[in-house]
């Protein structure tokens, strides 16, 4: 798990979402989403960048779905943080 990914990785990760291929036949499109962690599963968390706006949102990988987690950035890691496990934003 990465709460919150490096600098490098967050761009790297970004520009695959929204440039791959199989991701585009497979998924609805992340163009509004910047990815910036991961629950270690596979799950992601994000930004929506289109419209902009502070809340945090997980993609969650098996059913494509996109859900808020929380308000901003801030909330997110007190979320994260505070409740442990991979899989807090699931209770």
């Amino acid at each position: 798990m990465a709460t919150v990914w490096a600098v490098d990785q967050i761009v790297e990760q970004n520009l695959r979402f929204w440039s791959d291929e199989t991701f585009a036949q497979l998924y609805m499109p992340f163009d509004a989403l910047m990815f910036f962690g991961d629950n270690g599963g596979g799950d992601q968390f994000a930004f929506v960048q289109k419209p902009q706006r502070p809340d945090v949102f997980v993609w969650e990988h098996e059913s494509d779905s996109r859900r808020w987690v929380a308000n901003n950035l801030h909330d997110y890691l007190g979320r994260s943080l505070r409740v442990g496990g991979d899989d807090w934003y699931r209770l």
